[in-house]
């Protein structure tokens, strides 16, 4: 098949820190000419950024399927734009919609949704300015987010509170840096995991659960999977131990985690792949974190990065995982 890849590339020489997390959801030129390379192994590919050429670029290429890594950049349904425009081209893509991604990225929206089907989350509220905390209700601590941000942005070590001061200071910053809401949600004690699935329908396949081991994580830094974590605590120079693939669990809680996230992914209408985000609350029963539409995908098996760590448990290398996201979408567009 002719393939067009497309994306977003982080600028050259960009560096994520706590102060520069502007970039963080984008990928690299390196994972992108590995994504190139894994789907060149059978198809012709071209690459195309997402940028305000991008339509003309698709026009003009014409492909049989593109595959979309693209986070875009402004707004809330930044992740849908590219979709959108693909689907008024009548161009075949992978992943999900633009409804499923932009109601994934609203981490609130996900929450209301999932409380309508009984799906077990933690409790919470969304805020948006001081005000909105008056008649506070929730139990300390609390965890509090943007809600429209992806790749731990926004999620600090600091975003872990267990009291209203901090919390009324954390809500202004929040507010001042990302311009959108706040979720602001109990804190799950227990475990958690992340759960990667590739196919649709019955065809879905959850890959090997991944637990994440907060004990590896610097004694003064909070048990969440911060941005701190993800991005500063754990690099290329200094990695941690942070994933265990599979977990160690029993099999009565794989089968609870398991169905859950397949519930979840289809709740949602997720569509060929997406990671799901699941701890485990005071009574041990698996709750959703976060449903991630358009996972990370770094190639380097020394990075930790979920969805293709869960792939090789699975059996499936860098390539052997991309083409099945591919071949699973053009199943579902009848291409094969």
């Amino acid at each position: 098949m002719n393939v067009a890849l497309i994306f977003n590339v982080k600028p050259e020489g960009n560096i994520l820190t706590v102060f520069n997390d502007k970039y963080a959801e984008w990928d690299s030129i390196d994972t992108i000419f590995a994504v190139r390379d894994a789907l060149a192994k059978y198809h012709n590919v071209t690459l195309i950024e997402a940028n305000d050429k991008a339509f003309e670029k698709i026009k003009a290429v014409n492909p049989d399927i593109v595959f979309n890594i693209a986070e875009g950049m402004y707004g809330i349904s930044r992740e849908a734009q590219i979709p959108a425009m693909l689907d008024m081209l009548n161009v075949p893509y992978t992943g999900s919609d633009p409804l499923t991604l932009a109601t994934c990225l609203d981490k609130s929206r996900t929450k209301e949704i999932l409380s309508y089907y009984n799906i077990n989350n933690a409790k919470f509220i969304t805020v948006t300015s001081l005000s909105d905390t008056d008649n506070f209700n929730l139990k300390f601590p609390v965890i509090i987010k943007p809600v429209g941000e992806g790749s731990s942005k926004g999620i600090f070590d600091s975003s872990f509170i267990e009291s209203m001061d901090k919390l009324k200071e954390a809500v202004f910053k929040n507010a001042g840096t990302y311009n959108q809401p706040s979720l602001i949600e109990e804190f799950l004690p227990g475990r958690e995991f992340t759960v990667a699935i590739i196919g649709n329908g019955t065809d879905a396949v959850v890959l090997p659960i991944i637990e994440i081991n907060f004990s590896e994580l610097p004694e003064n830094m909070s048990p969440i999977y911060s941005y701190e974590a993800k991005w500063i605590a754990d690099s290329p120079e200094h990695p941690l131990e942070i994933f265990t693939c599979p977990a160690d669990i029993d099999k009565s809680l794989e089968d609870k985690i398991k169905d859950i996230a397949l519930k979840t992914y289809n709740i949602l209408r997720c569509k060929d792949w997406s990671r799901i985000d699941i701890r485990l609350d005071s009574s041990g029963a698996p709750a959703i974190i976060e449903v991630n539409p358009l996972p990370g995908i770094l190639p380097n098996p020394e990075d930790n990065s979920c969805f293709p760590k869960a792939a090789r448990a699975y059996g499936l290398d860098y390539t052997q995982m991309l083409n099945e996201v591919l071949y699973a979408s053009a199943k579902r567009y009848k291409l094969i």
